[in-house]
Parts: C-alpha cells; sequence; structure tokens
C-alpha cells in the first residue's frame, strides 16, 4: 500500500477502510465534530463516540490528514500501530517480566505479528493500534510490587483514559485479562494495587466523564450492539489463518466469521508448543497464570454454544452468561482469544530466558540450537504474509473537482444513489475526496435503531429500500404512491440534490430516479437531480 498511497484498498476490508479514513477525515476537519458529527445520517449526525472513531490518534494525526488526505492517515496508523504494538511490548516485557532481551524480542513480535493481530489490520485500526496496553500492564505491575502509589496510579489513569479514545473494546479485554490473572494468581492482590486503581480510575474519569456521557446518554446514543452468541470455531484454535504462511484462505473461510475476524487460527504446533511449556513452566506462579487466563479468555471466545468444525452443538458456554452483563452486551465474544495472545507471548519470553539459562550452564547438549530450532519451526507456519489489496475506483469528477459546490447548499444534505449504507461505503470515500464539504443522507455508522438497540447504518426510508431494491437487479413499479413517498424522504433527509454516481446498474437506477424526480442532468460524471 506504501507503493500507491491512497490509491490501494485492503481486499478484505470489506466497507471498513472506507469508514476508518471518514472518521480521520471529520477528526481533522473540525474540532467541533469530534463528539458528534452531521456529516453522516444528516440531519440528525452519529455520535462519534459510539463508535469506532479512534480520536485518540485522528486528532494528534490531523497534519497529515490536512497534507495528505486521510487515505494516509489510516495507512500511517495501520502501519504504526502494529510497529508500535511490538515496540511497545518488548519495552515492557523486557524491563518487568524477563532479563533477556532475546527472550522480550521474541515476546514482542508475537504480541503484534501473531495471526489475529493481522486479520484485524486487513480493516480495524482500533485493534491495531494497541500499543498503549502494555504500558497499561506495566503500570498494574509497578502498583502490584508495591511501588508509589500515587505516581503509578496517575501514570495509569491518564493511560487508561487515552486508551478510551483509541479503543474501549480493546481495553475491556485487556481488563478482563488482568482480572482473570489476578484470580489465578491471588499473591499479586493487595491493597495498595487496588488503591492504585482507584485513584486510576478518578484521575481517568475526571478525563472521559463527559465523552463517555456523550457516548451513552448524548445524540444518537444506543443501549447496545447485541451481536448475541457468535463465537470462535473451536477448530480456529488449531487451524492456520488466512494471512499465514502456511494458511489457506478458502480453508480459514470454512471456519472463521469472516475475514477480519480470524479472532485465533494459532496453528497446530503453537498450541502443543503452549501445551509443553506449560507443564514445564507449571510450578512458576506468573507462568500458570498465564496459561489459566489464556484458558480462559479462549474458552469465553467460543460464544454461547460450542462449535467444531462448522458444526454447533448443544454445549452451553460460559459467554452465554457473561455476554448479558452490561458493556459486555455489547462486545464481540469471539475477539476474547486475541487477550490469549499477549499471555503466549510473555510465555515465549519466559520460556526463552530460561532456555539460555540452562543452555549457558549445559555441557553436552546444544540447546539454544535445540529451542531456536523450534521456535522457527512453530513460528514460521503461522508468520504473516502481504494483505491482499486491489485498485480504489476512481472518483468522479464531480466530487474530485468540486462540481458539487454548485448544488450541495448550506444545511442541506446529498442523497447519493443507492443511499450510502453498511453495504454502500464508496458515497464516503467521494465525501472525504469533496474535502467533507456536505453532508451525506443516511450512512455507514453504528446508532439506534427502531428503538434504542445498536444498529449498522440509518433506519432506512422507503425511498432508500427502493432504490436498494433497484441497486440488486429487483423490478419494482414507480407510481404516485412512490413519488409522494419519495418527496417526503427528501424532505425528511433535507436533501439539496440527489446524486447517481458510477454504478453497474446505472441505467435502471437513472430510469428510476427520473421517475421520482424527474429529468436529470449529467455532469462530471455522475448523474444529478436539484431539489
Amino acid at each position: 500500500m506504501w507503493t500507491d498511497v491512497g490509491a490501494s484498498y485492503l481486499t478484505n476490508s470489506g466497507h471498513d477502510q472506507n469508514l476508518f479514513e471518514w472518521f480521520f477525515a471529520v477528526a481533522a476537519g473540525s474540532p467541533g465534530d469530534a463528539l458528534h458529527s452531521t456529516l453522516q445520517n444528516f440531519p440528525f449526525g452519529v455520535n462519534m463516540m459510539a463508535n469506532t472513531s479512534v480520536l485518540g490518534l485522528g486528532i494528534p494525526l490531523s497534519p497529515i490528514t490536512w497534507l495528505f488526505g486521510p487515505g494516509t492517515t489510516f495507512l500511517v496508523v495501520l502501519t504504526g500501530g502494529v510497529a508500535g504494538s511490538a515496540a511497545g511490548w518488548y519495552w515492557v516485557i523486557s524491563r518487568y517480566l524477563v532479563d533477556n532481551r532475546i527472550g522480550a524480542a521474541v515476546g514482542g513480535a508475537f504480541c503484534a505479528f501473531a495471526p489475529p493481530m493481522i486479520t484485524h489490520a486487513t480493516a480495524h485500526p482500533n485493534f491495531t493500534a494497541l500499543f498503549v496496553l502494555p504500558f497499561i500492564v506495566a503500570r498494574v505491575i509497578r502498583l502490584a510490587r508495591g511501588e508509589s502509589l500515587l505516581r503509578n496510579g496517575f501514570i495509569l489513569g491518564l493511560l487508561v483514559a487515552y486508551q478510551v479514545f483509541l479503543g474501549e473494546e480493546p481495553l475491556l479485554i485487556a481488563a478482563t485479562a488482568l482480572v482473570v490473572y489476578g484470580l489465578a494468581r491471588p499473591s499479586v492482590l493487595s491493597t495498595h494495587l487496588l488503591k492504585g486503581i482507584g485513584i486510576a480510575g478518578l484521575v481517568a474519569a475526571s478525563i472521559v466523564a463527559y465523552p463517555l456521557w456523550q457516548q451513552f446518554f448524548g445524540p444518537q446514543s444506543y443501549t447496545s450492539m447485541g451481536h448475541g452468541g457468535a463465537g470462535n470455531d473451536l477448530a480456529t484454535m488449531t487451524a492456520f489463518g488466512s494471512y499465514s504462511i502456511a494458511g489457506d484462505p478458502d480453508s480459514a473461510g470454512r471456519i472463521s466469521i469472516n475475514p477480519t475476524e480470524e479472532n485465533a487460527f494459532f496453528g497446530w504446533p503453537l498450541v502443543i508448543l503452549v501445551v509443553v511449556l506449560a507443564i514445564w513452566l507449571w510450578r512458576v506462579a506468573a507462568a500458570r497464570a498465564l496459561v489459566i487466563t489464556a484458558a480462559v479468555m479462549a474458552v469465553l471466545s467460543l460464544g454461547w454454544l460450542l462449535k467444531v468444525n462448522g458444526e454447533e452443538t448443544w454445549l452451553p458456554l460460559p459467554w452465554l452468561a457473561v455476554s448479558q452483563l452490561p458493556l459486555y452486551d455489547s462486545l464481540l465474544g469471539a475477539r476474547f482469544a486475541m487477550a490469549c495472545v499477549p499471555t503466549i507471548g510473555i510465555l515465549l519470553a519466559m520460556a526463552c530466558q530460561r532456555i539460555i539459562t540452562l543452555a549457558d550452564n549445559a555441557t553436552h547438549i546444544p540447546l539454544r540450537l535445540l529451542w531456536f530450532g523450534t521456535l522457527v519451526a512453530v513460528l514460521l507456519p503461522i508468520t504473516p504474509t502481504p494483505l491482499p489489496v486491489h485498485q480504489r475506483p476512481g472518483v468522479p469528477a464531480y466530487f474530485a473537482e468540486g462540481v458539487w459546490r454548485d448544488d450541495a447548499k448550506p444545511g442541506r444534505s446529498v442523497v447519493m444513489v443507492p443511499p450510502a449504507s453498511p453495504g454502500n461505503s464508496e458515497p464516503l470515500h467521494w465525501q472525504t475526496e469533496a474535502g467533507m464539504g456536505f453532508p451525506l443522507a443516511e450512512g455507514y455508522f453504528v446508532g439506534p435503531g427502531r428503538g434504542r438497540e445498536g444498529h449498522y447504518g440509518a433506519v432506512r426510508r422507503p425511498t432508500s429500500e427502493l432504490l436498494d431494491a433497484i441497486a440488486r437487479g429487483e423490478r419494482r413499479a414507480i407510481g404516485p404512491v412512490q413519488r409522494d413517498q419519495a418527496l417526503a424522504d427528501l424532505r425528511f433527509w433535507r436533501a439539496g440534490v440527489v446524486v447517481l454516481g458510477p454504478h453497474e446498474r446505472q441505467e435502471q437506477l437513472r430510469e428510476a430516479c427520473e421517475a421520482l424526480f424527474g429529468p436529470g442532468s449529467y455532469r462530471g460524471g455522475v448523474w444529478t437531480w436539484r431539489i
């Protein structure tokens, strides 16, 4: 992607690359839109805190967006996020968990480049920019060791607050893993640690209280997302993922949720090695707690009912109860497997240190050669391959050259045909390329449905559904009833212009628009109907 910045699109990202570029464009465009933007879903807008808007990077990286566009910012965040996660875990592991830099390097690299991390690099910067989480863990470790209460509690609070603006879901998963670790190793729990966490909570709350109030109670807020019982197939734990050297996209696709949610796929060699290390290091309290944490998080990731090789059983699992809890009811349970990544990375680092220490005292057996040969054999099959990309379609001159300024008036929306939606995010790309100069009717985001339950995209209007159906190839009759409804929907959207861009069924859509809105005009590579 770096060889063709802005023109390459991650093939398996679906519509998410367009969405995250839109988030970065909004963050750079106006500080007043940071928590709520009307650039989509006009006139109601989008609750930015209730979406994965990554404001913690979008706002600081605004100069890159201004100079080079949101596509470049998206690429910087993906690349820097993965690199930052590797560096962060290396720093923490080398200073707090092992004394051996080689082991720390192995652990840090695994934490950033393991298959669950790479699958999210296809679409989700909020799950790859995890460079703050290792430093949160480091402050918890320092508090558990009895170090400065105020200093570490205050810094921990700042880190937690910043992570809220990077991604709340990774923070909740990490917090859950830390709680499980503490329960598995109660000797680390102390009044000092709890006091430090309390101080951190007060510091974080003073920073994020208003943004979180906007998220849960502000305009376009919702109660929960309701992902239900979706979980990982048990077979994904030992299989190879689509983006691994030994992986096969077709085989992985049969047991994964989708190409961006291959949340396990550790490969059978690594699973066997982890079992061996668990037995070998079981008497070490830290290693034992890591193994228990990984096992618990893996089980939570399996969803409501156990599924094996695509066949669902009737065996209920813990996520059935946990998913009913507040906050957890909006989390995709399959992602709990991502917490296995740092636990395994730290376990590998501990094993490296112990092997190297033993090798220094060995006289006959080449332990180092044997160990690192085993590591290569285990990790090489899950080494990531380049993510598939394709060339983006060109942006119509109507948007790229500013022709839209003749039609888009203040306080009026642009209605794309078919309207922007979770299945049609290209209008978001056209909007960003036009400098975010106009709001869109409907769009791709998360907001309330007809009640307060979370919902992808806007609540569809009848005209939206009509145009979507025609875009899918369905034949629909258009008469006075449809024209009257279209007029009502245009008033609802406060529309200024209807725009039909390039589409595989452009002719059918043009005929439908002329039946609804009258004769159109062709300018800048698009058909338009001024309202």
